[in-house]
């Protein structure tokens, strides 16, 4: 099991920092959503994530080439679908008192906002999961989940 206190507050920050860059250019910033993001990537993602990595470089130990780095791309995107984006919407709206604003309709914005960050994701998992090493993959994704924290937000505005 990979939760160590490093992980623990490169979760808190990181998440939290693109998580108020989104807040502050959609003019929706809290404190309780601040707070609220700082608790989620200190408990759940800091967790959740470096586990997943380690798993995927178990599951992929034998495979080798080009086989190798199509299994650890696709199982890192696999991962970071539309329903942990739909996941992290829902913690938005609970963090931002908008209870009423979870519904089937936030799942159809995380859907397509995966679907049109497919590209982008596809590079940067193929970059963090076969070019940097596991102790590091999870302050990578961590900075690109935070970029990608700012893309979910406005995606509400892009999507609806």
């Amino acid at each position: 099991m990979n939760y160590t206190r490093q992980n623990i507050l490169k979760g808190a920050i990181i998440y939290s920092v693109g998580d108020t860059i989104a807040a502050l250019i959609i003019d929706e910033f809290s404190i309780y959503r601040l707070l609220g993001m700082i608790l989620v990537g200190a408990i759940i993602y800091s967790f959740e994530i470096p586990n997943y990595f380690q798993w995927i470089d178990k599951k992929t130990a034998a495979f080798t080439g080009m086989k190798k780095t199509l299994a650890k791309t696709g199982l890192a995107i696999l991962y970071f679908n539309p329903l942990w984006i739909f996941r992290h919407l829902v913690f938005i709206k609970l963090f931002s008192g908008h209870y009423t604003q979870i519904d089937g309709n936030l799942l159809v914005i995380a859907c397509w906002s995966f679907l049109v960050n497919i590209p982008i994701s596809i590079v940067a998992n193929y970059i963090i999961q076969n070019k940097m090493h596991l102790n590091w993959r999870f302050l990578a994704s961590a900075l690109f989940s935070g970029l990608m924290a700012i893309y979910y937000a406005l995606s509400e505005s892009f999507f609806q």
